[in-house]
């Protein structure tokens, strides 16, 4: 358990770190789209700004007079001038940049080469921050008038962080998810390793408990045998039942140390090749004596052997048994037939009866542990629902398998198929 528990911590967290690893290529991938992006709208929007600012009017004429720090024209001072150039060519970028998708924070200057001529944006950015320029050289009108290179350079500020904003409709959603599957897990894992502590548990006290019960069971069977001899003949049947109770007994408590092993891992299966035919073939005889003390018909028809299988003895005939004695159990006078065919590399084991049958709904749940299908006809027969999860269980580890075919009120046909040692 240690071992599939350290398991699944590794693979949980090789997940996870795969989770993050994707999660962090993805917004590579999605930063350097939005990088792109912008730069293509920075690209129209200077397009759109060469343009509008190509031909004189009434900004490039107010621009051309405030570079030139020319007052000639307006009744007012330079800086007047300057101060309102400023704001208007600050609000004209701030329209392109909007109507071509881009709002963020800039800053703006305009400049000839030799800095003869310069305005600058009425904000000024953080010096602290990172800043990316954009300088677009002006054409037309302003060039030609002051007979020189003129630019306008666009400053923005922490782009990283404006293009992440950007990928927050699809970041987010994605931590919030990651977190839920991290929880999910985690919630997951938490039960699963309690209910694996519980079943453990649980499976250790049912283990001490029954190996207790076994001690005191062989003492009233042997007790029994003793008084038997000296008992009057008219109290006999009293003897029979407590030996038959108690045989029935110590059958119960195999079947449950049997399955807490088998669940627990620590049943041993040591496996060796043998031939079943000749103790299935004496199985079948003691059954049919069983039966004919409790008044029920069997009868049983065996291919001829060897049955060479690679198993365990004592847990195959253990199978049998509790299938033969679910059939004996639910149909009153029951009626039972088994038939074993080598069919190419399997051994099939057929046992039918003429018991109550099984709704379709129900055959799978009937290999469950603790689940019992009973009829309301047979609501008194005993049991804990432990025998066919038994079955079911022996069969996996001898890598065979159980099939069961039903019709209700028509009886039960069990087949237990095993692989043979030669196929």
């Amino acid at each position: 358990m240690l071992r599939n528990k350290n398991v699944y911590i590794i693979l949980f967290a090789v997940s996870i770190v795969g989770l993050f690893v994707i999660q962090y290529q993805y917004l590579r991938v999605g930063l350097n789209l939005a990088k792109v992006q912008f730069a293509q709208k920075m690209a129209e929007t200077s397009e759109v700004i060469v343009e509008d600012l190509s031909s004189e009017n009434q900004l490039t004429f107010l621009l051309h007079q405030s570079l030139t720090k020319d007052d000639s024209y307006f009744k007012l001072n330079v800086d007047s001038i300057q101060d309102a150039s400023r704001h208007f060519i600050d609000d004209f970028i701030r329209s392109r940049l909007v109507t071509n998708g881009i709002e963020r924070d800039y800053t703006f200057s305009i400049y000839t080469r030799d800095s003869a001529f310069y305005l600058e944006s009425p904000r000024k950015l953080d010096r602290n921050s990172s800043v990316a320029n954009y300088p677009i050289e002006l054409q037309g009108y302003l060039p030609e008038a002051l007979d020189q290179n003129l630019y306008l350079e666009l400053q923005f500020r922490d782009l990283n962080s404006y293009f992440l904003s950007q990928l927050n409709g699809m970041t987010i959603p994605s931590i919030i998810f990651i977190v839920i599957i991290i929880w999910c897990i985690v919630w997951i894992m938490r039960s699963y390793l309690s209910q694996r502590n519980l079943i453990t548990s649980t499976n250790e006290f049912i283990n001490n408990f029954t190996h207790e019960l076994k001690t005191p069971v062989f003492s009233i069977g042997l007790a029994t045998k003793i008084l038997e001899e000296d008992v009057p003949e008219e109290k006999k049947p009293v003897f029979d039942v407590i030996r038959k109770q108690t045989d029935r007994l110590k059958t119960h408590i195999d079947k449950i140390l049997n399955l807490s092993k088998i669940e627990s891992g620590k049943e041993l299966f040591i496996f060796s090749e043998f031939d079943f035919e000749p103790t299935l073939r004496q199985l079948c005889e003691d059954f049919g004596q069983l039966c004919r003390l409790e008044n029920a018909t069997f009868s049983f028809e065996l291919e001829k052997g060897p049955y060479p299988v690679n198993g365990v003895s004592g847990h195959l005939e253990n199978a049998v048994l509790n299938v033969l004695d679910n059939a004996k159990k639910y149909a009153e006078p029951a009626v039972i037939h088994l038939e074993a065919i080598k069919n190419k590399s399997q051994l099939w084991i057929k046992i039918t009866d003429n018991g109550p049958g099984i709704l379709e709904e129900n055959r799978e749940r009937i290999f469950q542990k603790h689940v019992r299908i009973t009829p309301e006809s047979n609501r008194n027969v005993a049991g804990y629902g432990l025998g066919l999860s038994y079955v079911n269980e022996t069969m996996k580890k001898h890598r065979g398998k159980v099939e069961i075919k039903s019709e209700l009120n028509k009886g039960t046909e069990v087949t237990l198929k095993l692989p043979l040692r030669n196929g």
